[in-house]
């Protein structure tokens, strides 16, 4: 029947093309009918997302390699050079010939602070109670700055304690006191603190710049053979931006630097090491600095993946096939996927598309032209009524396969009219 070999037809043509091979003086290549410049479209189109991803990837590598600081930020650093860290101190001590060693995890800290050494403890308010008891078993000299009350009642042995201080008062205040640290640091405008001496401990304690609560500095010498404790409730005299005002230079040399060795801890806050023990290390801590960023960075880039293979699919891309398909099989297997999914409708649509161009073709109606011209000319080639020729062409589709095969046949006699006139 010729309504249901137009589309094989045209199948025909392009297997033939493509058995013969070689190529046409123009560059095109018969075998698959594309061009060099249709060849790297398609394999642009294929790749350009992943060059895209790609090139973000090393654009943000490149940005964060250029933007990422040559110091630290965090506060009180020994290698921070903003306002709120601590360079300025750190580099005059080394300066001076102390060893300035600078430590995140408290079970290194404590590890590396021994007799003959001074350990600094930064404000820490994630400080853990088994981690400030290490830090209070140490034999060096401890200093620890804005510690809370437990902290402060376990490094000082229960000698002092802490209540809720004030502001900071108008004036710098004496120390009142008559530790050389605080004596060479003479007045200084440091935050009211709290402070206090623990009932039976007032001789084993020094306290200096008391205010009305408490006072900000409190001394320990213990008896045990262990070193001193010094309990500082204002951590400001050591920062960059302060350390020049008044004696805070004084008082924070005459405490950091009384040692050849300084052990500088600015606790990480997912710290949760005590001691040097393998069993109390985390397993955070077993990997290097860079593989938190990294992993960060992979699991944006994982996200980024999913949502661009998760998008919807695109227009249909033609591929050639790898074998030569007869015209009359490519026919028989969409007749067959038709039949199976009883998709009456489109297989009478194609029918009817078919003839409709042919017979236009042979009756000279262009393909622009609509339906009631097309129903027109074929009316007056076959002599039929114009109503009987529109409903072969654009009537309702079929309800069963025998009323498929009947209008398929009822098409072919209507060609066949057309083409004897």
């Amino acid at each position: 029947m010729s309504a249901t070999t137009a589309e094989p037809a045209l199948a025909t043509g392009a297997g033939s093309t493509s058995s013969t091979g070689g190529a046409l003086p123009d560059g095109t290549v018969v075998g698959d009918g594309t061009t060099g410049r249709s060849r790297a479209a398609r394999r642009w189109r294929r790749a350009r997302w992943t060059l895209l991803v790609l090139a973000l990837f090393a654009l943000v590598v490149l940005v964060l390699a250029v933007s990422r600081p040559t110091t630290s930020t965090v506060p009180y650093a020994p290698d921070n050079v903003g306002g709120s860290g601590a360079r300025a101190v750190a580099e005059v001590l080394a300066d001076h010939g102390v060893e300035v060693r600078h430590e995140t995890r408290v079970a290194d800290a404590v590890a590396a602070a021994g007799p003959g050494t001074t350990l600094l403890v930064t404000p820490s308010p994630l400080l853990l109670p088994e981690q400030a008891e290490a830090i209070a078993a140490s034999a060096a000299d401890v200093v620890v700055l804005e510690a809370d009350r437990y902290t402060a009642e376990v490094v000082s042995d229960g000698a002092v304690t802490r209540v809720p201080a004030g502001g900071t008062p108008g004036a710098p205040v004496a120390p009142r006191c008559d530790l050389p640290a605080a004596v060479a640091a003479g007045d200084l405008l440091l935050a009211e603190g709290g402070l206090e001496a623990m009932p039976g401990h007032g001789d084993d304690v020094t306290l200096c710049w008391p205010g009305e609560a408490g006072a900000t500095l409190a001394h320990l010498t213990r008896d045990d053979g262990a070193g001193d404790v010094t309990l500082v409730d204002d951590a400001t005299f050591l920062i960059n931006d302060a350390v020049l005002d008044d004696g805070n230079a004084a008082l924070a040399l005459h405490l950091l630097g009384a040692h050849e060795r300084l052990v500088w801890l600015v606790q990480d806050p997912l710290d949760t090491s005590s001691t040097s023990d393998e069993a109390s290390t985390p397993t955070g801590a077993l990997l290097p600095s860079w593989a938190g960023p990294v992993g960060l960075w992979a699991l944006v880039v994982a996200l980024v993946t999913a949502i661009w293979r998760g998008r919807r699919l695109g227009p249909l891309v033609p591929e050639s096939l790898p074998v030569v398909v007869r015209a009359s099989e490519t026919t028989r297997g969409r007749g067959r996927l038709y039949r199976r999914s009883r998709s009456r409708g489109h297989a009478a649509a194609g029918l009817r598309a078919g003839t409709a161009e042919r017979v236009g073709q042979r009756l000279g109606v262009p393909r622009s032209a609509d339906a009631t011209a097309l129903t027109d000319a074929v009316a007056r080639a076959t002599r039929r009524a114009p109503q009987q020729v529109a409903d072969l062409l654009y009537g309702p589709p079929p309800t069963d396969d025998d009323a498929l095969t009947e209008l398929a046949r009822r098409l072919d006699t209507l060609e066949s009219e057309v083409h004897r006139s």
